[in-house]
């Protein structure tokens, strides 16, 4: 990407949206659009269809979702199923009406079947059902994904889509009713031990088996896919590497320095056994993660610290 082009990034004040800002600008670039929820009802075809005919972006990356954890998805499923096929169609169909040629969507590994083999291989996406939990959002998502296909079939865009991992990070989600689980844990774990309680309760068996990206490494992989000019299929964004949920806040617990007991309530759900990706193709392209697990919760937690605690 020519460090002048004018690049759009929806869904900057999120933690995927804010850490693909951070990287274009660590790589210098300077004409980064961004608009507030305000600013830019990303719900309203007619204002995404203004905001790009008058802006003209070189290049989009649609950060821009509604997400949640178990909970809010199984709660608000017409939310989560309606609110992201709005803006996905709003924003993909207003970038080609406005001649962009490169634009890049951002899905999830909720895509992928339940009981699908693993770990999980970019050829598996509609071979078998969906998670019930979060069937609504995942099939947003998959509806996002043959949008840039058929844009790229039908007109010749170059739109792509990636599928990252469970992510966490700066300006994550701490909210109980609705953020995903390393984050939930964190906030749990950190105000028992303000609290001086005796044991922390984990949602569900401690059994099942997640994948953590740490988001400012997805966001250097989103760049470096844009800067080498990747026009193909979806592509899985992880680590390759999971823990189980039991190992995960073992290590939260350890980082936030809480010195009680984990108790797990069965009556939870547990969600899909295992959500492993496979990033060969990935590799193959020439990039993987950097950020440990351990690592990337220290800095997520520092992160929390200054804008929670």
């Amino acid at each position: 990407m020519d460090l002048n082009a004018k690049i759009f990034v929806a869904g900057h004040r999120g933690m995927v949206g804010s850490a693909i800002v951070r990287r274009l600008q660590q790589a210098g670039h300077t004409r980064i659009l961004t608009r507030t929820r305000q600013e830019l009802d990303l719900t309203s075809q007619q204002a995404v269809r203004d905001f790009m005919a008058e802006e003209k972006p070189d290049y989009v990356f649609i950060a821009a979702a509604k997400v949640g954890g178990i909970q809010a998805n199984n709660t608000y499923r017409a939310d989560f199923i309606y609110e992201n096929l709005i803006i996905e169609c709003n924003l993909i169909q207003a970038s080609h009406q406005a001649g962009v040629q490169r634009l890049m969507f951002l899905g999830s590994s909720c895509i992928y079947p339940k009981l699908a083999a693993q770990p999980l291989r970019e050829d598996c996406l509609l071979t078998g059902p969906l998670e019930p939990t979060n069937e609504p959002y995942a099939i947003a998502k998959i509806a996002g994904i043959k949008l840039c296909e058929a844009y790229n079939a039908q007109h010749g865009r170059q739109y792509i889509s990636v599928m990252p991992t469970n992510l966490y990070g700066i300006n994550d989600n701490y909210d109980l009713n609705n953020s995903h689980v390393l984050p939930a844990l964190i906030r749990k774990a950190h105000e028992a031990k303000q609290r001086g309680d005796t044991h922390l309760v984990v949602w569900g068996t401690g059994t099942p088996m997640r994948e953590f990206l740490y988001a400012d490494d997805l966001a250097d992989a989103c760049v470096h896919l844009m800067n080498t000019g990747y026009d193909g299929a979806l592509v899985n964004i992880g680590t390759g590497t999971d823990v189980t949920i039991r190992e995960l806040a073992e290590t939260v617990v350890r980082v936030v320095g809480f010195q009680g007991d984990l108790q797990f309530d069965t009556s939870k759900p547990d969600g899909t056994p295992r959500k492993l990706m496979d990033v060969s193709r990935l590799r193959g392209l020439g990039w993987q993660a950097r950020t440990a697990l351990e690592d990337g919760i220290r800095l997520a937690y520092q992160d929390f610290l200054q804008r929670h605690a």
